[in-house]
């Protein structure tokens, strides 16, 4: 019986997400494949989550955020500092990659700038067991030359996986000709191959991911076991910034409602009890996912269950109905996709939603009592300072958290074909952390500052007190009776405002943070009279 093993690797940078590390893709695959071939036995391995971390030295190509990510920081405003391993050692991969005695090893390489991880990951195996090396994931689609071309990786996938890799652990166990195999990449000699592309399986005819039975206990979401659930795939939108359609296509397919709901059942069965929709476009069809939470409010009203919905939700398919019957079966939280408030950069970078509906999604949503944040990308090509304090205002008088992504280029999107090519230098700074995309008038130093202006604003949003409106002024007042955090942050807030400087707490004691531009903050802090918390009161800043 031949043996394929599929691995998601470690990642290395500042931070790692704490939740949506379960590789739901590689368990598709896995189930695809037993489905067509049975004759595979698949194990899938997963060496990112569950293995701790490690601090490793700052790349030479990051040594630049030195003066930014400075020093430990103990305060609720802090940024970054050490730079880390997440995931397995390489050593250890490798000796439970021995174990399992594959013929065929499969690595996920989702992100852009853990590339270098995924190639060395594949020379270490290539070295120490020399079976075939295949590559898939959303990095492939977007630079398959520059995967398919290193010395260790001898196939890829692009796009959508699992008919490919059906099709072609078929060729390959029967030595069949590899050019029939549709969005393969492989290699005669020194030559690269580029297979053409070709529509997945039907998504009626795809198993639902085959998750080990003891999986429940490994990934979890506030104590309780998380899985990971898609109603569709493709997305008919054309973000600029976005490199998603290069590997589901712009065609939106959906499962039917009764389909998920059978898979979200079986799940449940199994333990889990929190459900992540993983769908760049979830609620795109409004009638569906609306017929999807009548199901799901039939069949589990009153179980404990909870649906979340972390990877964003467009607003502009949002209406009052179905946030009633979202919140009626199951959802707790709402992550926004909001990109920027400004209508005129919304339209340069292809998305179509109107701004001024997306504060009548959150009041409406507020008052149907979810939890909410709103994601804001900072320094788009064509962006401006004013701009971006505009948006970080509008969300610090709405009742949501503020995420914050700064802009960073991934290879494929159709804003990186205004940029010159990207090497692979660049393609590794292709992370929001990196700050690596300064533009006419919106330098690195002005991304570092509203990035932690934000955190500031999140950090008063949090606030809890009595009453539905609060002075600023009282909450420093009040701040001596807090927990350690509370008073921390506020000590650090009072001194930002009354001496102009950022500090940062350290086991030294509080020391100044010399990247952050007081006087950027300042213009921001001057405009913010007032804004509301995530419970819905207000906090005023200044008397009008």
């Amino acid at each position: 019986m031949p043996r394929l093993l599929l691995i998601q690797p470690p990642v290395q940078d500042f931070y790692d997400t704490d939740i949506r590390l379960q590789p739901i893709g590689l368990y598709y695959l896995k189930a695809a494949v037993q489905k067509y071939l049975p004759e595979f036995e698949v194990t899938v391995r997963d060496f990112h989550h569950g293995w701790g971390r490690k601090t490793i030295p700052l790349p030479r190509e990051l040594r630049y955020l030195k003066p930014f990510y400075q020093c430990p920081d103990a305060g609720p405003f802090s940024t970054f500092h050490q730079y880390y391993h997440f995931g397995a050692p390489f050593d250890r991969i490798i000796s439970e990659a021995l174990r399992e005695k594959p013929d065929i090893i499969g690595i996920s390489s989702l992100f852009s700038p853990y590339y270098r991880v995924v190639l060395t990951l594949a020379a270490l195996l290539k070295q120490a067991i020399g079976c075939p090396i295949l590559v898939g994931g959303s990095h492939v689609s977007c630079a398959p030359e520059m995967m398919l071309g290193d010395t260790n990786v001898d196939f890829i996938i692009r796009g959508e996986g699992e008919r490919p890799l059906v099709e072609f652990l078929k060729a390959w166990q029967q030595g069949l000709d590899l050019a029939c195999v549709p969005n393969l990449g492989y290699k005669k000699g020194q030559e690269l191959f580029f297979n053409a592309m070709a529509p997945n399986y039907p998504l009626s005819e795809l198993p639902i991911p085959d998750l080990p039975d003891n999986d429940t206990g490994r990934y979890l979401y506030n104590g309780k076991p998380i899985t990971f659930v898609l109603t569709s795939r493709g997305c008919p939108l054309q973000c600029t910034f976005c490199s998603v359609r290069l590997t589901f296509g712009s065609l939106y397919r959906r499962r039917t409602a009764e389909d998920v709901l059978a898979e979200i059942d079986h799940r449940y069965s199994q333990g889990f009890r929190v459900f992540d929709f993983e769908d760049d476009n979830l609620t795109f069809d409004r009638e569906e996912i609306k017929h999807l939470c009548r199901l799901l409010l039939e069949r589990f009203h009153g179980r404990d269950i909870q649906l979340l919905a972390m990877n964003g939700i467009s607003y502009a398919s949002l209406d009052a109905e179905t946030l009633r019957l979202m919140k009626q079966a199951g959802f707790t939280h709402l992550n926004l996709a909001l990109v920027s408030c400004r209508q005129e950069i919304l339209s340069a970078v292809g998305r179509t939603h109107r701004v001024e509906q997306f504060a009548e999604v959150v009041t409406t949503a507020a008052e149907t009592g979810f939890a909410m944040v709103a994601y804001l990308i900072l320094g788009l090509p064509g962006d401006n300072l004013e701009n971006m304090i505009e948006s970080l205002l509008t969300l610090a008088r709405l009742p949501v958290l503020i995420g914050v992504s700064i802009f960073y280029l991934t290879p494929g999107t159709i804003i990186a074909e205004t940029f010159a090519p990207m090497m692979p230098t660049e393609i590794f700074l292709s992370r929001s952390t990196a700050m690596a995309i300064e533009t006419d008038g919106v330098r690195r130093r002005d991304l570092y500052t509203l990035f932690i202006a934000a955190r500031i604003i999140n950090f008063l949003k949090g606030q809890e007190f009595i009453g539905q409106n609060q002075s600023l002024d009282q909450l420093l007042a009040d701040a001596a009776g807090k927990d350690q955090r509370t008073r921390l942050g506020m000590e650090i807030l009072r001194r930002l405002l009354a001496e102009r400087k950022l500090y940062a707490a350290t086991n030294n004691g509080q020391q100044v943070v010399g990247e952050f531009d007081p006087e950027l903050f300042m213009q921001l802090w001057m405009k913010l009279d007032w804004l509301t918390t995530q419970a819905g009161t207000r906090i005023t800043v200044r008397d009008s």
